[in-house]
């Protein structure tokens, strides 16, 4: 396997890579942009665009945000409201895999911006039969939320006529550089089923499912001539500020009382808090299916930041990556799937072009741990200039076990001052 000569990206992410005549990975190269744009300038930019959806009247919200009880829910809101001064409504899918830390922060998110909020909460029994389909057929547990994360907003922006669509970061270009910065890629239906929905859009998953159309109706996109009737578009906000989700996580810490939490396959305690499996089991098949993980992300990242060197990265992947999922009962008891039955689907999605066995032990084939000493290393290695330190924030309900699935929490806490940590 080729590994980035900077990060601890492989050949095969699945976002896909290029390699520049030093080996240094198409995404290391666009990330260089972080340094080198006017992002004050770009900042400006982004302002000119969304003041044509600023409604005068202030009869009527200015844009939709996509946000969780996690990622970058809070920075992003914290800009559209205090920086850039939008009344935006708040859109959440609720994945049904809630934590008490990603319920309280929401809650606590809704709170202390100020800000109306909808959410979608599909049928748990429609999620069950959706999810014995996903897991046996495409090995995933995480279809359902991907795609109705990302088409709940858009559904809402036809149905109430809002036509501009606020999201965080642009995977493709943050991860694998796909896009430089300034292309100002936005949201499209094409790079959704591609990237982000297993090429399995609702109309999909009913011909190879069974399941009724009318009963994924959650998860249907709306059509171009909807999309076109009411001019809905997306835009990326890491297209326009200098994106650095560390950083941003901090500040918002700070600003707002945002709630980490520990993760049991990476090093990473700010994002993805919210959800019981995204850093558990459903990466645990990620690392099946392409022999790395969250963690590799998350190391890459703080390489191209230059937090870590790509030793101390490599050596944080050996440290987590095969750490085994210790949410798999809990998945077990609320699916209605049986254990065996996990482990044999989650089996299949093992792609033996990365894993060999060795004496009845799977092992990868060549893990990026094996290329320390890779030549040419030296001469593209960035300088570190800060710590990579994440931290664990104290708990808003200490001593309260989260132990078990919120399906539904509590939307709001009862008082908040207009800025700062809101009180207990």
């Amino acid at each position: 396997m080729r590994y980035c000569t900077r990060c601890v990206y492989p050949a095969n992410h699945p976002l896909g890579l290029t390699f520049d005549e030093e080996g240094v990975c198409s995404g290391c190269r666009i990330h260089e942009e972080k340094d080198q744009l006017p992002w004050a300038e770009r900042f400006e930019a982004l302002r000119a665009i969304v003041e044509s959806y600023r409604d005068r009247t202030g009869r009527h919200f200015d844009c939709i945000v996509p946000v969780s009880g996690a990622r970058d829910s809070h920075f992003m809101v914290h800009t559209v409201k205090r920086e850039l001064g939008l009344n935006p409504l708040l859109v959440s899918y609720n994945r049904q895999y809630n934590t008490r830390v990603g319920i309280r922060n929401l809650a606590y998110l809704r709170t202390s911006l100020d800000c109306d909020h909808m959410s979608q909460s599909p049928s748990p029994a429609l999620l069950r039969r959706i999810l014995r389909f996903t897991l046996n057929e495409a090995g995933s547990i995480y279809w359902h939320i991907l795609a109705g994360a990302t088409v709940f907003p858009v559904q809402v922006a036809v149905r109430l006529k809002i036509p501009l669509i606020i999201w965080g970061a642009h995977q493709g270009v943050d991860q694998v550089g796909m896009f430089s910065h300034l292309d100002e890629v936005e949201m499209t239906r094409k790079y959704r089923k591609d990237h982000d929905v297993l090429g399995l859009e609702a109309e999909d998953l009913a011909v190879a499912s069974g399941i009724p159309i009318g009963d994924l109706e959650p998860f249907r996109y709306p059509s171009n001539e909807e999309i076109a009737s009411v001019g809905v578009r997306g835009i990326y906000l890491n297209n326009y500020i200098r994106w650095d989700a560390k950083a941003q996580h901090e500040q918002m810490i700070a600003t707002y009382g945002y709630e980490s939490a520990p993760q049991t396959r990476t090093f990473n305690t700010y994002e993805d808090v919210d959800c019981v499996h995204y850093s558990g089991l459903h990466d645990w098949l990620k690392l099946l299916r392409y022999g790395f993980g969250k963690v590799s992300d998350h190391a890459s990242r703080e390489v191209r930041l230059r937090r870590l060197t790509r030793e101390q990265a490599i050596d944080l992947v050996a440290q987590y990556q095969d750490v085994p999922p210790a949410d798999l009962d809990r998945f077990v008891g609320w699916s209605g799937i049986s254990r065996e039955d996990v482990l044999a689907a989650v089996e299949r999605q093992r792609n033996a072009a990365v894993w060999t066995r060795d004496s009845g032990t799977w092992r990868l084939g060549d893990a990026v741990t094996a290329h320390r000493g890779d030549a040419g290393v030296e001469a593209v290695r960035l300088g570190v200039v800060e710590p990579c330190d994440y931290r664990v924030t104290p708990s808003r309900e200490p001593g309260v076990p989260d132990d078990r699935y919120i399906t539904i929490g509590r939307g709001y806490v009862d008082a908040a001052p207009a800025q700062g940590v809101v009180p207990l």
